[in-house]
């Protein structure tokens, strides 16, 4: 954003210099990026008028001069120019003074005749390309005088790094007022009072707002009889200096005041305006539109525009359009000052690619009391320069009056928040100048309206910043962070993961960190039932929604390892998965339910890849199962459980579903289903894992539970049974330490065997019983009795068989 100082000194006192200038506001927030000089390039170039000319003695082509700067003595200069004559007013280059091509001007004599000095075309001063002849001057301009002061280059701009969330900084009275608060001048802006005459305006134009969700305020008025005709000089210097190109004084008017006043304006003919009627409303899909560029657009139903009663007329908020823009044929005009939703206007110039003045401000937030100052100001400036009449009242249509959003400042706070004490006299008086305004006292707070211009200021905190940039940063004392007298406890959770990731890489298991975000097709080919939550604004269609597994992503770390010829994968991530909550971002409720979990991937050759020393084997589901296994004893979970279970993404004959104790089911563990390999285009044989960790790390213990060695010495003894194929360890297993407590301390299963002599349909299983007594040395017939009533429970519980 460039800034006039020379305009800005038209609404505040400014410091003495304008590299104070620029320090202060970069202290307070508004950094300034660098300070052009344009004139700094013509010292010692004055104006001069030209009192007598006579023909070289020596050369044709030259003149002697005699010019007046205002003294009481004129200077001789020898010139090669033809298009003055006596009495012009022209640039002189004094002697000494240095031209911005590099020309350093001295005393010299040419042809035989001294010549102090040089009178300079218009390329010679670097202003245009113009070397035809001297740089004629008004005939007003006063003698002696800086030529930058002349032609409109005595001035200073300040180019302002404005960030997003500061739009109110977007013009030369939010810069003003900045610095009215911090030097303590007093702020003037222009209080525009436009005379009126001839019909009230609710007679020439009407205005009708229909996507009322789109735009807030519009508001319009009439000026008649006006003449299109170039801007005044000092209008076109201050546009030029902002860069912004003069047109004519309607349209200049209109970006002066945007410059001014930060809010967007447009001139329509009125002539032109079908009906002489206005209405706001969202495009027909497939209708035309072309605007000021000269290019014809075919709008989309998103798009809001101003029309009339036929066509659309203007993309509202970006540009205008070329059907009812201001010629030189207009006589009557209607400005329009409106506010527009950010959102909106960001898509529609996203759209057609137009990054406009008006669209820059629109979508961070335009101030709503500025509409009806700027359009008086411009109906007042285009009145005067045009030589129109304004006519009586404004149309001024708003659906819904937004109230103002108002924040508390508790005084005490800002001490404990900002680290230095700052005097609540002086926090008032800060907050004030920047606009905001006393609406409730209360001991010892008070309740502030924020101006619709901060769309940056929400609650106290933003207040107590505002108040702290103000101050300045740089009166924040330095002070090293206040110990705790005690530290909080780390939770447990924290260690139980530390052990999670460490018995996992343990394995040979590597940790990979992917994006919460993930492609829709990845998540259905995994087969959940649940839908994702989309995002509104995703960077790209495969980061669109947010997981609801953490398979998906570590399915991509294999197809890109196997891309680079990788023979084996062991991977694991902790992260979150999210689904839908109905209740979701009501109250402190968070918007969606987000459930933390583990998940891991093994595939290829065990081990890690070839080796001399083993035959090459790959994983299988053991290896996966042997990780969840690992991390289990690592946290010191017992009692899970592992049965077969089926899942979409999962193979139906090598899954199993991992409960704890009490019946709270953790995830599942197993093979990835044929149907995703293939569709993902991987190999098969890839084996996963995937947990919930807060049950987990609920169940975990922690702490170490220390028990003495045993005193007496344990029995052993084999039991092997006959069972059905389809009868699992784990029931055969549970029903033995049940029957056999207490003195059974565990049965652990060390073969398992299906065929001749074993019946078809049937299994065998062999066990190896510990058996023991805290409290004496068992003898063999404690332990035979013991036995015999496990044989017989196995068998009358489960049908089994003991094996002859």
């Amino acid at each position: 954003m460039k800034i006039s100082v020379k305009w800005l000194g038209d609404y505040v006192a400014l410091p003495p210099s304008v590299d104070e200038l620029a320090r202060k506001l970069t202290a307070a927030g508004l950094e300034i990026e660098g300070v052009e000089r344009p004139g700094e390039g013509l010292r010692g170039v004055v104006v001069a008028q030209i009192r007598e000319s006579v023909q070289h003695p020596n050369a044709d082509k030259l003149s002697v001069t005699q010019v007046d700067i205002g003294g009481s003595a004129l200077f001789q200069v020898v010139c090669g120019a033809k298009n003055f004559k006596v009495g012009d007013k022209v640039p002189l280059a004094t002697v000494g003074a240095k031209l911005p091509n590099g020309m350093e001007i001295k005393q010299a004599a040419l042809r035989g005749v001294d010549s102090f000095g040089m009178l300079c075309s218009a390329k010679e001063l670097g202003i245009t390309e113009d070397s035809s002849g001297l740089l004629i001057l008004p005939a007003d301009t006063k003698l002696g005088i800086p030529i930058a002061e002349a032609i409109g280059l005595d001035d200073s701009v300040l180019e302002v790094n404005v960030t997003p969330n500061r739009p109110d900084a977007l013009s030369h009275l939010g810069i003003a007022r900045e610095v009215g608060v911090v030097t303590g001048a007093q702020l003037t802006p222009p209080q525009p009072k436009p005379a009126e005459s001839g019909k009230p305006v609710a007679e020439l134009v009407k205005v009708r707002i229909d996507a009322k969700e789109r735009c807030s305020r519009y508001a319009a008025r009439v000026v008649e009889g006006v003449t299109i005709q170039p801007s005044p000089q000092w209008m076109q210097d201050r546009l030029k200096a902002c860069g912004v190109r003069a047109i004519n004084n309607v349209v200049d008017v209109t970006n002066y005041v945007l410059l001014e006043y930060g809010q967007p304006l447009h001139a329509f003919d009125l002539d032109k305006v079908a009906g002489q009627e206005i209405v706001v409303r969202t495009a027909k899909a497939g209708e035309k539109l072309r605007t000021l560029d000269d290019k014809e657009r075919t709008l989309d139903a998103d798009d809001l525009v101003i029309a009339d009663r036929d066509r659309a007329q203007a993309l509202a908020g970006v540009m205008g359009g070329g059907d009812s823009e201001v010629t030189q044929g207009t006589k009557r005009i209607v400005i329009e000052s409106a506010h527009f939703h950010g959102s909106g206007v960001r898509r529609s110039a996203k759209r057609y690619a137009l990054h406009t003045e008006a669209s820059h401000r629109f979508e961070r937030g335009a101030d709503l009391d500025a509409v009806l100052p700027a359009l008086d100001r411009a109906a007042q400036l285009i009145a005067e320069l045009s030589g129109g009449t304004v006519v009586p009242g404004r149309v001024d249509v708003q659906p819904e009056p937004l109230a103002p959003r108002r924040a508390t400042l508790r005084y005490a706070r800002v001490e404990k928040v900002l680290g230095v004490a700052v005097p609540e006299a002086e926090v008032r008086r800060i907050l004030t100048a920047l606009g905001f305004k006393s609406v409730d006292e209360s001991a010892g707070q008070t309740t502030y309206e924020v101006p619709r211009a901060r769309v940056d200021v929400e609650r106290e905190e933003d207040l107590m910043e505002e108040v702290a940039r103000v101050y300045g940063y740089d009166n924040i004392p330095a002070r090293l962070p206040r110990g705790l007298e005690t530290l909080a406890p780390e939770p447990l959770s924290m260690e139980a993961e530390r052990r999670l990731r460490h018995a996992l890489g343990g394995v040979g298991l590597s940790e990979v960190v992917n994006y919460s975000f993930v492609a829709p097709k990845s998540l259905e080919v995994l087969g959940g039932k649940e839908a994702p939550i989309a995002l509104m604004n995703p960077l790209s269609v495969e980061q669109s929604v947010m997981r609801t597994s953490l398979l998906p992503g570590l399915l991509e770390n294999l197809s890109r390892s196997v891309r680079h010829q990788v023979e084996s994968v062991g991977l694991y991530e902790t992260g979150r998965a999210y689904f839908r909550d109905a209740q979701g971002g009501q109250g402190m409720r968070p918007a969606a339910r987000e459930v933390p979990r583990v998940a891991g991937l093994v595939w290829g050759l065990r081990g890690g890849g070839r080796s001399w020393t083993q035959k090459d084997s790959r994983v299988d589901f053991y290896d996966a199962k042997g990780a969840v296994e690992a991390l289990l004893h690592a946290l010191h979970v017992e009692g899970v459980t592992f049965t077969q279970a089926e899942a979409p993404a999962y193979h139906p004959s090598s899954t199993a579903q991992v409960a704890l104790r009490d019946g709270t089911v953790l995830g599942l563990v197993g093979e990835v289903h044929p149907r995703v390999t293939k569709a993902l285009g991987l190999p098969e044989g890839v084996f996963v894992f995937e947990l919930d960790t807060e049950p987990l790390y609920a169940a975990a213990r922690l702490v170490p539970q220390a028990e003495g060695l045993p005193k007496y010495p344990a029995v052993l003894r084999d039991l092997a049974v006959v069972v059905p194929l389809e009868l699992r360890n784990e029931e055969v297993r549970r029903v033995i330490l049940e029957v056999g407590a207490p003195l059974v301390e565990d049965a652990l299963v060390f073969d398992v065997y299906t065929g001749k002599p074993i019946p078809e349909g049937k299994k065998n299983l062999a066990y190896a019983l510990r058996y023991r007594s805290p409290e004496r040395t068992l003898t063999d017939a404690e332990v035979t009795a013991a036995h015999q009533r496990i044989i017989a429970e196995v068998n009358q519980r489960l049908g089994a068989a003991l094996r002859a």
